[in-house]
């Protein structure tokens, strides 16, 4: 009977342990080579701002997905980010290593 629960125990222990370490990276990408570009509306009027921005990501780096999480409080600066970094190519996440399809989130900022 005690060998029985061992068996069941260490099975269970196993499977706890295979789903705690299975590691997820989320896609990223270089801010430095991607940019998005200025509304002119927004240059005139000198609009700046924050936006929060979440991307989902295939396995080969190209956006499939995307969403405005927290607006900057301009639409046309909302608009311009979401525009120009989905045109972006991204490093893709990864699963247990291997690359995957994932969510990526950024903070794009606007500042003149």
């Amino acid at each position: 009977m005690n060998k029985r629960i061992s068996i069941i125990a260490a099975l269970l222990l196993s499977g706890f342990a295979s789903t705690t370490l299975a590691a997820e990276v989320p896609a990223s990408f270089d801010a430095k080579n991607c940019k998005a570009e200025y509304p002119k509306a927004s240059l005139m009027n000198e609009e700046q701002g924050e936006v929060g921005l979440a991307f989902l990501v295939s396995p080969d780096g190209h956006v499939l997905d995307s969403k405005i999480e927290k607006s900057s409080g301009f639409k046309n600066l909302d608009k311009a980010a979401l525009k120009g970094i989905s045109a972006c190519k991204f490093k893709p996440g990864t699963k247990d290593g291997a690359p995957a399809q994932t969510w990526a989130k950024v903070d794009y900022v606007w500042k003149l």
